[in-house]
């Protein structure tokens, strides 16, 4: 299954420094970011309950 980068949209199936981590605002949605968005701090916006975070 492909899994995107929820802050650039791409494709992180083979990135190094990717995470996957349960959005901590509502505990239900997975999060997934590229290592490129995590270093340069980019924010994200949770889908299920709008939470955003770098």
């Amino acid at each position: 299954m492909v899994k995107p980068c929820i802050s650039c949209g791409k494709n992180i199936e083979s990135a190094t420094d990717s995470v996957t981590f349960t959005c901590p605002g509502c505990g239900e949605v997975e999060i997934i970011r590229c290592g490129q968005c995590r270093k340069a701090g980019k924010k994200f916006t949770c889908p299920g309950c709008g939470f955003e975070g770098p």
